[in-house]
């Protein structure tokens, strides 16, 4: 990978792990920061990387966009403005539909765009005492560019959804989990260590699985109960394929032989898949 003035990457094990690097500026997103970003998601090589972990430099996950530099320097720039857009989006809608799980390991402030990235991630690891908000009324705008799609989406109750993106009114990482923006929250000394667990749990499975059990759910979660058994049933043979049969030659061998408890257990990979 490339050397990045705004970002951090790194590459070991199967885990890809992305620091938002503008700690000075509470890692808000500039231009130069998401063209590195769009670089980044397109070029990376997702065969071998099974988790993407993103988070930020010093106390902040992220604040937002940076306003001055996203929207009031190339206000009157139209072509400006469109490359900012694409690639802001572009590695946005990247993340979102990426092939590897997607881990939002937030350490501090977390605020409009920020939310954003974090809700469009897979997992959310908070530490509990985090500050969350969508700000963009107290400057007279509503959250956009996919914000309002990412809080309605993860804050199900309406009635708590409007209020935090009507007031401004922040929230908590500890808040957060019981809103249902967040997966888990612990305070913060703990936070690397609940990262490396969570990322050891899903590195221990094969990549492909790990893929198709996402794509899986983001279409049935539209469909009605029997399309969706007719789909998970085709996507099933198509992972079968892709993987030689592994869960039955592999695991279900495994299994036969008392070899491991499914409920509880990984079956150990025959070969990375």
């Amino acid at each position: 990978m490339s050397t990045y003035d705004n970002v951090i990457v790194e590459i070991a094990d199967y885990v890809a792990t992305i620091t938002l690097n503008r700690p000075e500026k509470k890692n808000c997103m500039s231009p130069a920061l998401h063209a590195e970003m769009h670089q980044i998601m397109k070029t990376m090589d997702w065969k071998k990387v099974k988790v993407l972990v993103i988070t930020g430099a010093g106390q902040s996950f992220c604040a937002g966009m940076d306003l001055e530099q996203c929207f009031l320097e190339p206000f009157d720039d139209p072509e400006k403005m469109e490359e900012i857009n694409t690639n802001g989006f572009g590695w946005f809608t990247a993340v979102k539909n990426c092939p590897a799980v997607t881990i939002a390991k937030v350490n501090g402030w977390c605020f409009g765009g920020g939310m954003e990235l974090a809700g469009i991630c897979d997992i959310v690891l908070a530490a509990e005492d985090t500050v969350w908000g969508l700000s963009e009324v107290n400057f007279g705008i509503f959250p956009g560019g996919g914000t309002t799609w990412a809080y309605a989406n993860n804050i199900p109750a309406r009635k708590q959804a409007l209020y935090y993106a009507l007031t401004a009114e922040t929230f908590t990482g500890a808040e957060g989990v019981g809103l249902g923006y967040v997966t888990r929250a612990v305070p913060l000394a703990e936070l690397d260590a609940e990262c490396e667990r969570v990322v050891g749990l899903l590195t221990s499975k094969g990549r492909i699985v790990l893929t198709k059990t996402k794509e899986v759910y983001e279409k049935v979660i539209w469909m009605d109960f029997e399309p969706a058994i007719d789909y998970e049933m085709a996507k099933l043979w198509e992972l079968s394929r892709e993987t030689n049969d592994d869960w039955v030659r592999t695991a279900l061998a495994s299994f036969k032989k008392r070899e491991f408890k499914p409920g509880t257990q990984s079956y150990k990979l025959t070969t990375e898949v």
